[in-house]
């Protein structure tokens, strides 16, 4: 006997596209997110990000780096920023569809060695998991403030 499961998941919801309007570009808007921005770390990853408003409407705003005095070579460079942003692309509908605030975010790789897809993948999840525990309690004690005034 066979039995099969269906479980319908409705993907025509969830936007998987990382579009020219939601990488981080603005020179301006980098320096302001690694002055003023607040960090999370899931080794080998760490999210700097900055609650923010943008003027073409876009949610999140996301940009990716690999340290140069780490990983010498380009090819290795680009190979990891590219398993990055394809872990970013696929999670982020998952994590940030029902998001209100708009964020600039920047990701960046800690680790002196190379990574598998499957590994940055984890990490990712475990960094967005983060990301969310922190901004709640950083919530709350803005509610707990407001209300002691």
């Amino acid at each position: 006997m066979r039995f099969s499961i269906f479980v319908t998941i409705d993907i025509r919801v969830m936007n998987f596209k990382y579009s020219k309007k939601d990488k981080l570009k603005s020179k301006k808007l980098i320096e302001q997110l690694f002055t003023e921005g607040k960090a999370v770390t899931a080794y080998p990853l760490r999210l700097v990000y900055l609650k923010t408003d943008f003027d073409d409407g876009s949610q999140l705003k996301t940009g990716v780096s690999v340290s140069k005095r780490l990983h010498k070579t380009a090819v290795s460079r680009n190979r990891i920023k590219r398993l990055m942003r394809e872990a970013y692309r696929l999670n982020r509908p998952l994590y940030f569809n029902n998001s209100s605030s708009s964020y600039a975010f920047m990701i960046l790789y800690l680790s002196k060695d190379g990574t598998s897809f499957d590994k940055l993948n984890h990490s990712m999840k475990h960094l967005f998991k983060k990301f969310f525990t922190q901004i709640k309690k950083f919530e709350k004690e803005l509610e707990s403030k407001n209300v002691d005034q």
